[in-house]
């Protein structure tokens, strides 16, 4: 066991994304089934609450992989307190399709949840006219507010009307964001795209007031940022000058990151590097108004593949394998400065910096003071040096898991160590434990590290059947449900919570604390 400078406040947290909550029809919502976790989560003392991205999904279903920056997924809008307020009717939220009733599985059904969400769209704009004039107020006020809306509404009615294709092979005239050609059909479909703005806003409201409901209960939000976006998204659509696309679509230069131990061929991830110099001529603009969207919506935000405010690796459009591409510089320096000018001293932001991670990225990380991560399933080759192991992990600034949305379980991960590991990791306790992702979870919350973080599916012990994405496949990702928050899943929860105490954990002052810290 690795004993903790307990002098310094430290708190535990949970990974669970809100796709995999129970209760909303579909998957998990803004409305009674967050309300619910994040009262198990205060009841407990459990401090954070972490979660993937919030936008929509490709059609795989990932979250990083979106076609908006910006939006909110509409999986997530409570139709119960849509009807409560009076939007709907009880009777619309009767017939919308619901998972439970109508299949046997409880993994999330991404045809069903878009099924669902456009049949709530259609009811919200079908009884937007008998809504009040106050509430109409409202509305236009929001919507006016936000710089990114108009072009996401019409990328998805676009993106609709023709069968779901990429914005590139749309007719020329709407491929090209042609403005002309944009406000002449709009007019034509503006009740389709009043739809799309009423699930937004709608989804803004009820996530603002969940927002006041974690705060009131003393939890800390922490979202997740992509570092890249998707070719197909809207914001490639509308703003391609800042991004590596050819006027017709082609990507010029894409991203990933070379071959290493685990791929030869590297790996291509397809989105488009960033044209750097016009972001700098716009005083990066574009990233500036992302930045301050999400800290609008979180407390703290997890940059993934951080190493790229550093150096990037570009590769040419046409290629397929990451082989031949270069490490180019990125101006992340200059970017965080202005974002620090913009948003203050304490940039709540936490660098995902895991791979291979060179002494420039640490230093960017360390100048701004941005928690880094260590994963403790990575620990355990045999190598004592390992940054990984528990009594490596040196110092208060970094975020501690067993693993992360793209790992195995843990009880997932052991099952497929051989033996050599299997006793390696045996041999701390003398084989003394019942599972091991608790031995993990015990592992993790007596590090020195400021925050610790479980996927709730090592909390419950489960295998690779709850595991939640395979880095490099399409097929049966981002679909895990938790059925119901039962007694195991309380139970569990108050498991974690007194150890968490145990192990020095505060649950009190989160919030204070973090922001005096970053």
């Amino acid at each position: 066991m690795v004993h903790s400078n307990l002098s310094k406040p430290r708190f535990s947290g949970i990974l669970l994304h809100l796709s995999s909550l129970p209760f909303g029809g579909t998957c998990g919502t803004f409305g009674e089934s967050s309300r619910k976790w994040i009262r198990l989560l205060s009841q407990n003392e459990i401090s954070v609450w972490q979660f993937l991205p919030l936008t929509p999904t490709d059609d795989t279903g990932s979250p990083y992989s979106s076609p908006s920056s910006f939006a909110f997924n509409p999986w997530f809008l409570d139709a119960n307190d849509l009807a409560e307020e009076g939007f709907i009717s009880k009777q619309t939220v009767k017939e919308l399709p619901d998972t439970f009733c109508s299949s046997n599985t409880l993994k999330l059904d991404f045809s069903l949840a878009n099924l669902r969400s456009s049949k709530l769209a259609r009811a919200l704009r079908n009884d937007w006219d008998q809504q009040s004039l106050e509430k109409h107020m409202e509305f236009d006020e929001w919507r006016l507010s936000q710089f990114w809306l108009d072009d996401y509404v019409c990328f998805m009615e676009l993106s609709r009307q023709n069968n779901g294709l990429p914005w590139w092979e749309w007719p020329e005239k709407f491929s090209l964001h042609d403005l002309d050609q944009l406000e002449e059909w709009k007019s034509r479909y503006k009740d389709y795209l009043l739809e799309q703005k009423l699930l937004q806003w709608h989804l803004n409201r009820q996530w603002k007031a969940l927002r006041k409901i974690a705060q009131a209960n003393g939890v800390l939000l922490f979202g997740d940022l992509p570092f890249y976006v998707s070719r197909n998204s809207a914001d490639v659509w509308s703003n391609r000058t800042l991004f590596s696309v050819l006027p017709g679509g082609n990507l010029l230069n894409q991203s990933g990151v070379p071959p290493d131990y685990f791929s030869e061929t590297g790996q291509l991830w397809g989105t488009p590097v960033y044209n750097w110099q016009v972001h700098k001529n716009t005083n990066y603009k574009w990233w500036r108004s992302r930045l301050k969207h999400q800290w609008l919506q979180v407390d703290l935000l997890r940059l993934d593949h951080f190493r790229a405010m550093d150096s990037y690796w570009s590769v040419p459009g046409s290629h397929l394998t990451a082989e031949n591409g270069c490490w180019l510089p990125s101006p992340g320096l200059e970017l965080l400065s202005i974002l620090k000018n913009d948003f203050g001293p304490s940039l709540p932001l936490v660098a995902e910096d895991l791979g291979v991670i060179t002494e420039e990225v640490e230093c960017l990380r360390d100048y701004f003071g941005f928690p880094g991560m260590k994963i403790l399933q990575f620990g355990f080759d045999g190598n004592l040096s390992n940054p990984y192991l528990p009594e490596n992990i040196k110092g208060y600034k970094w975020i501690v898991y067993t693993g992360t949305h793209d790992n195995a379980t843990t009880n997932g991960w052991w099952s497929e160590q051989g033996d050599e590991i299997k006793e390696r990791f045996s041999q701390r306790d003398k084989g003394n434990f019942e599972s091991p992702s608790w031995k993990l979870i015990e592992m993790g919350m007596y590090t020195d590290s400021i925050l610790f973080i479980s996927p709730l599916q090592d909390i419950l012990s489960l295998g690779n059947e709850a595991r939640l994405n395979t880095p490099g496949t399409t097929e049966d990702n981002w679909n895990w449900n938790l059925p119901d928050f039962d007694n195991d899943v309380c139970l569990a929860l108050k498991e974690y919570g007194t150890l968490s105490k145990t192990s020095g954990r505060s649950f009190k002052e989160v919030h204070n604390i973090f922001k005096d810290f970053l």
